[in-house]
């Protein structure tokens, strides 16, 4: 049985002139997911980012974590044993690979279809500084976009309409099931949106209830898949794609962030 691990990356930079970089918190939250991999002694053969900035950092910042805490219980093992050997080769050999199918939905687009004021450089932060409850109430107008951007009653207004998002999504998944095969694990960094499409898909749950699990995620907080081959009589649970081999996709757990609730701190646990 296969295994995709799917990461959403760290804290991103909301309210600066590009949200596209990790924040020095978002920048830790991956250190500490690379630490807590290692700990575990997390087993990973592949790993997959999306092309955008906040993935690329967040995958680099986690896999070397990983790899330097790997390294590190190596040689103190070592030490303490004449002529051991270093036992890092497994994570030397992993598959490095970029898939933009595994990139946000344009966030900037849905707002500025729905309000196209905010569209002027710099006007978010000054609606929410000059709003009462200025987070929240701009929480509220993101979430009537989003619905909007979600109805297919105007599809035709956007350069990605949700369905072609939703596909984009599942298709990056139907692509590295089959490229990964079975009994390997791969880590995907992506965000928010793409992990609760692909939730969606796996748990058949309607748009409203993918909507509502998007804002649940944290960053670096970790989602597992399992993949298997479908029996020969059986139709997939959720189908990935009728040209391949069909397999059965299945979740391990969601949302998981105990990486970061170990460290007692509530200010590690952040949603943007």
């Amino acid at each position: 049985m296969g295994q995709i691990l799917l990461v959403r990356h760290g804290q991103a930079s909301f309210g600066s002139s590009n949200y596209d970089q990790l924040s020095a918190r978002g920048e830790g939250q991956a250190r500490m997911l690379g630490a807590w991999f290692a700990q575990r002694g997390q087993r990973v053969d592949q790993v997959v980012s999306g092309t955008m900035m906040r993935h690329r950092q967040t995958a680099r910042g986690c896999i070397d974590a990983l790899q330097g805490a790997v390294a590190t219980s190596a040689d103190l093992a070592n030490a303490a044993t004449p002529g051991g050997m270093r036992d890092t080769d497994a994570l030397g050999k992993m598959q490095w690979q970029e898939d933009a199918g595994f990139n946000e939905y344009d966030h900037d687009a849905v707002l500025h279809c729905y309000r196209p004021e905010f569209a002027q450089q710099g006007e978010v932060r000054r609606f929410i500084a000059a709003t009462e409850n200025g987070n929240r109430v701009f929480q509220q107008i993101f979430e009537d976009a989003m619905a909007r951007w979600m109805s297919g009653a105007h599809d035709t207004e956007y350069r990605e309409p949700w369905p072609v998002f939703r596909q984009r999504c599942i298709d990056a998944l139907a692509r590295l099931v089959q490229a990964c095969g079975s009994s390997r694990t791969a880590i995907v960094f992506t965000s928010g949106g793409t992990i609760a499409t692909l939730c969606q898909h796996v748990l058949k749950m309607p748009d409203p209830q993918m909507f509502a699990l998007n804002w649940t995620l944290v960053n670096s907080a970790v989602t597992k898949l399992y993949h298997r081959a479908a029996p020969v009589a059986q139709a997939p649970a959720a189908s990935l794609s009728e040209q391949s081999a069909p397999r059965i996709l299945s979740m391990g757990y969601l949302n998981s962030y105990a990486h970061l609730e170990i460290t007692n701190d509530p200010q590690a646990i952040t949603y943007r």
